[in-house]
């Protein structure tokens, strides 16, 4: 469905289930099957981005209910079945867990809007992709050769492959569905189970996804259990626990390590999928309005949330100045609004916390020399009290503090170059590796740039191409441990034997 045929709702407008859903008093966590609460009675309070108005009560977890938790997803692995399920049985099971969540888009895409801030027709392209990735790694599972034969001299010897036990999975707030559809399908796709912690800040759709299962019994209990809590509590028992057998985190470098060192010493194999601060290196030979209409774009999804964004924009020196002005001119026509407006194209920041973090990314940026050649600055939203923010743009010297640090927001940085060697060093002066974009109509120098960047992804005329089946991940600081979304990541959870008799 085109997004232009999708029919918003309002808060007034709710669907019944998800009212329904809003007004619980407590959003209790899904631990074996059952909802429950903190041993301890803590809750925290979800807030609406967009009004600044509490959205819904949450339990927060400490060590002893997490640890409960994967207790349960390491009983379900031995006894519930599920592990043990033939390959097409568990295939099944992912597809009508797509089917319902296709039936119900609409529900989840009003829930994730809400609670993180998106543009409801984004929302619903997120919810599609959680769809699309269940239903891909379901049908992939259905071909993998679990018993792969090798062939050597005087030996009959093979590769067996199994699922590992109970895994765990930390999501952002960026995009709280769509991340939990990249980690949950091809691990349960697998065998395994699971324990998933939401971010603090959006933990709801994933707590609606354990509703619709739970109701419409499409797992065992204890396949599946989501958790919820803080960070530093919640997440880090999770990252800690030692009977999880595979551990996958999504967020920032600076926690990333931190799961990564607490799982290292439970020597858990760890994926971690982090920042970035792409360039996207732009040529003289494109069309300008063409390629500024892209960037402006991919700068403003979702308020710039992106990890895989283009931050750094590379501009060729003939056509600099050109530019420039037809980017400014394009975000200054940006309509921010309330994520469940019609007319709105940018919404909110996640979070007070996130508003203050980019302006005051702007003016370390400005005190380091950056010229800020569009603005930005907090936004006012008649009758609203989000957390907006106005597009903005900052140019000079690509050591600044703006240039070199993510942002997570609508900010870009200029810079510009004189020829391919410049561009491409430019490009990769970073500490992050996630995804460049070179941009020319000469394909065969896109092609030679996009191979040499220092990145998990290269893109060509295009930002942010993220496709099912093509590995997606990133180098030093933006990541570790694999991909997701291709044929490597369901490997990743199977575990290979080796097996060997001498003839």
């Amino acid at each position: 469905m085109s997004t232009s045929s999708i029919e918003r709702t309002t808060e007034t407008e709710l669907a019944p289930a998800v009212a329904e859903f809003l007004a619980a008093s407590v959003h209790k966590s899904f631990v074996g099957g059952r909802w429950v609460d903190a041993a301890d009675g803590q809750t925290f309070d979800v807030v609406n981005p967009g009004s600044g108005d509490k959205l819904a009560t949450v339990t927060s977890l400490k060590k002893a209910d997490v640890d409960k938790a994967v207790d349960a997803a390491v009983d379900a692995f031995h006894n519930s079945g599920w592990a043990k399920m033939q390959v097409s049985e568990r295939a099944a099971c992912l597809h009508r867990i797509a089917d319902a969540v296709e039936a119900r888009r609409d529900e989840f895409a009003t829930i994730e809007a809400l609670d993180c801030g998106k543009i409801y027709t984004q929302a619903v392209g997120d919810v599609q992709n959680f769809i699309d990735t269940f239903r891909y790694f379901a049908d992939l599972s259905q071909a993998v050769n679990y018993r792969q034969v090798i062939a050597v001299k005087n030996h009959e010897a093979w590769v067996s492959r199994h699922p590992w036990g109970a895994c765990g999975f930390i999501i952002p707030w960026n995009f709280p569905l769509l991340l939990a559809g990249w980690g949950l399908a091809p691990a349960l796709a697998a065998g395994n189970t699971c324990v998933l912690k939401p971010a603090e800040d959006t933990p709801l759709s994933a707590l609606y996804l354990c509703k619709m299962i739970q109701e419409l019994e499409l797992l065992p209990a204890g396949v599946l259990n989501v958790v919820t809590g803080l960070g530093e509590t919640a997440g880090a028992a999770l990252s800690q626990n030692s009977k999880l057998r595979r551990m996958s985190f999504t967020g920032s470098p600076e926690v990333g390590r931190l799961v990564a060192e607490a799982a290292g010493r439970n020597l858990i194999p760890v994926k971690c999928e982090l920042g970035g601060k792409g360039a996207a290196v732009v040529f003289n030979d494109v069309d300008i309005q063409e390629t500024a209409e892209k960037l402006v774009q991919a700068i403003t999804f979702h308020s710039g949330q992106v990890c895989c964004d283009a931050t750094r924009w590379l501009i060729h020196r003939d056509i600099y100045d050109a530019f420039v002005d037809e980017c400014i001119t394009r975000m200054k026509s940006v309509q921010i609004g309330y994520q469940m407006d019609r007319d709105a194209q940018m919404g909110p920041l996640v979070s007070a916390k996130q508003r203050a973090r980019v302006l005051g990314y702007l003016q370390k940026g400005v005190a380091g020399g950056a010229d800020l050649i569009l603005e930005g600055g907090e936004a006012q939203i008649p009758g609203r009290k989000g957390f907006y923010v106005k597009p903005a743009l900052l140019a000079g010297s690509l050591n600044n503090v703006a240039a070199r640090e993510e942002i997570f927001g609508p900010v870009a940085f200029l810079a510009p170059f004189s020829d391919e060697e410049e561009g491409l060093r430019l490009a990769n002066d970073t500490e992050y590796g996630l995804g460049n974009s070179v941009w020319s109509r000469d394909l065969q120098r896109c092609a030679r740039i996009a191979e040499a960047f220092t990145s998990g992804n290269g893109w060509i005329n295009a930002h942010n191409v993220i496709v099912h089946g093509v590995p997606y991940g990133g180098v030093g600081k933006s990541g570790m441990g694999g991909g997701v979304i291709s044929p490597d990541t369901l490997n990743d959870y199977l575990r290979p034997i080796s097996v060997v008799r001498p003839l």
